[in-house]
């Protein structure tokens, strides 16, 4: 509820005397409130944002424009944005009822224009934006998106935050090929394992990470190694040579956590943590 504050002059015969100051208040009739559908992200990411207001006047709110900053930060003198509006996206409510969508400006600052919210009632405004390459990935790092709502009727802005914070978890990938290309019948074959680590988070012994292959021909006195240190059958993997089933024993692979690097445009670049198994046999 904002107050304003008023004061009168009297003057008579070259004096001039002061009132008091009335206060008076602005009952607003307008409220917002914005929200991330998932508060999480990595780079890449889809995020959906929900702005909703709700108007309890009895005159409706025209002229209606949100204004988002997506997620605007400074870097030395650059602004940098690491949301991108994704085209289309867009879906308008009133009422709960669907309606064509409203004008959008891509900016930055992003912008949805032409909304009529009717006395007593609401809107509901979902657009998804995608992280990009400005947007931080450490475990401390965070997105705040900040949206203002304005329009005739509405003396003082309305001003909406929403929060979201990087995936603090592995983020693992495997890449597996065999050397050499062709082999030859009762030669020796190598299947290189390769695992990144995306995440900003290690993929230590409780992750229990496990690989699992099936060796077909299968392989004869296989050799394992893990980051070029020999794994020992039984504590390190388990191997089966009837019929070429592997396995590494759960807990025994770790890959650490991703590494970021920001350049001096403001980009983020991902260096993954690295973990290699070798598996080598006779066919």
């Amino acid at each position: 509820m904002a107050q304003f504050t008023n004061q009168a002059q009297l003057s008579y015969n070259n004096s001039v005397v002061n009132s008091n100051v009335a206060v008076g208040e602005i009952l607003e009739v307008l409220s917002a409130d914005k929200n991330a559908v998932v508060n999480t992200y990595t780079q890449g990411d889809g995020v959906t944002y929900v702005i909703s207001a709700v108007n309890a006047g009895g005159t409706p709110t025209s002229g209606v424009t949100v204004s988002d900053n997506l997620g605007a930060y400074t870097l030395g003198t650059e602004t940098l944005y690491p949301l991108t509006y994704v085209d289309g996206s867009v879906k308008l409510y009133i009422n709960g009822v669907l309606q064509a969508a409203p004008t959008v400006t891509v900016g930055p600052p992003l912008t949805f224009e032409g909304i009529t919210i009717p006395a007593n009632g609401n809107m509901v405004l979902v657009y998804e934006t995608r992280v990009n390459q400005f947007a931080p990935l450490g475990e401390t790092d965070s997105i705040v998106n900040t949206a203002t709502v304005s329009g005739n009727g509405i003396p003082t802005p309305l001003t909406v935050s929403e929060t979201v914070t990087p995936l603090n978890a592995p983020e693992l990938t495997i890449t597996k090929s065999i050397t050499p290309v062709p082999v030859t019948e009762n030669g020796i074959v190598t299947y290189t394992f390769v695992i990144q680590n995306y995440g900003n988070t290690a993929a230590d012994a409780s992750a229990n990470v496990t690989v699992t292959d099936t060796f077909d021909p299968v392989l004869s006195d296989p050799v394992v190694t893990l980051n070029g240190t020999p794994l020992a059958q039984g504590s390190g993997y388990t191997y089966v040579a009837t019929d070429g089933q592997f396995a590494t024993v759960p807990g025994v692979i770790t890959v650490p956590a991703a590494t970021y690097t920001q350049n001096a445009q403001g980009a983020w670049t991902v260096t993954p943590g690295t973990a290699t198994l070798t598996v080598s046999g006779t066919i």
